[in-house]
């Protein structure tokens, strides 16, 4: 599967756009993360375990978003873009999202 966030995909071409796909997931804070957090907070710098949450929550979004992607009969998804939103006082959803086509090489 192809995936990129630009609208082309050099040497194909786009023979059928088959829709919105899109694949998401919600995550909470934990507390462990949050008192080494607040203790990074105090002398500064990368939060480190924020930084892996996310980025596991982004694989797993993107995942999905290609899972969606097969279901409809898609070879690539085009446009790719991360949303993300602030759910509750302690979660927030990731969206990967794109455009569902089929190609074939030019």
């Amino acid at each position: 599967m192809i995936v990129t966030p630009a609208s082309s995909i050099a040497g194909h071409r786009v023979v059928k756009t088959l829709g919105l796909v899109r694949g998401n997931t919600i995550r909470a804070r934990h507390l462990g993360r949050d008192i080494l957090a607040g203790l990074k907070n105090l002398v500064g710098g990368e939060i480190e375990e924020y930084t892996k949450m996310m980025g596991e929550a982004r694989e797993q979004a993107l995942d999905r978003m290609v899972a969606n992607a097969k279901e409809l009969g898609a070879n690539a998804v085009t446009d790719v873009r991360f949303s993300t939103s602030f759910i509750m006082g302690a979660a927030s959803e990731i969206l990967a999202f794109g455009n569902g086509v089929v190609t074939e090489p030019e």
